[in-house]
């Protein structure tokens, strides 16, 4: 992630883009900007669908490119530019978490979910699982979203006596 090694891939020189960027801090910036996801599942259906759709969704933009090893180096980077993995976390990291903590207060609203669940930790373990599934395996299956959620939220199913 150094200026050089961008002003190298674009096929043009150091000074051109510290001019166009000023520093590492506004290209990280400029490039979490640009960073290429797909957008957000709608927000109307049943809650537990929006939640297996914005899982999906996460799990299709992890397998867009380096996305992991980009996310590995905003955070080794975070002691120096605490701003870039905060652009990061605003852009990317904050509207997802959003909606699938929205699905799944609906959960606990319908009764589909136990009243008690702890929303923030469950959308921790839920997003938390993918990165963790990388770090062990170096990939995350397509159907890992249908896996992990259902082990917080089964799909509905015939009612056994």
């Amino acid at each position: 992630m150094s200026i050089e090694a961008v002003a190298a891939e674009a096929g043009t020189s150091v000074p051109s883009v510290r001019r166009r960027y000023g520093d590492r801090a506004a290209l990280a910036a400029a490039v979490i900007d640009a960073w290429r996801v797909e957008p957000l599942p709608d927000t109307s259906g049943p809650a537990r669908e929006r939640a297996l759709a914005i899982l999906e969704n996460f799990r299709r933009n992890l397998a867009l490119g380096d996305s992991m090893p980009l996310l590995g180096t905003l955070l080794a980077e975070e002691g120096r530019h605490p701003e870039v993995i905060g652009r990061f976390r605003a852009r990317l990291v904050k509207p997802r978490r959003a909606l699938l903590a929205e699905a799944l207060k609906e959960g606990v609203a319908s009764g589909e979910l136990p009243r008690e669940l702890d929303v923030e930790a469950a959308v921790n373990i839920l997003i938390g699982s993918f990165y963790a599934r990388y770090v062990a395996r170096g990939e995350v299956p397509r159907n890992w979203p249908r896996r992990v959620l259902a082990q917080l939220w089964p799909p509905a199913g015939p009612r056994r006596p």
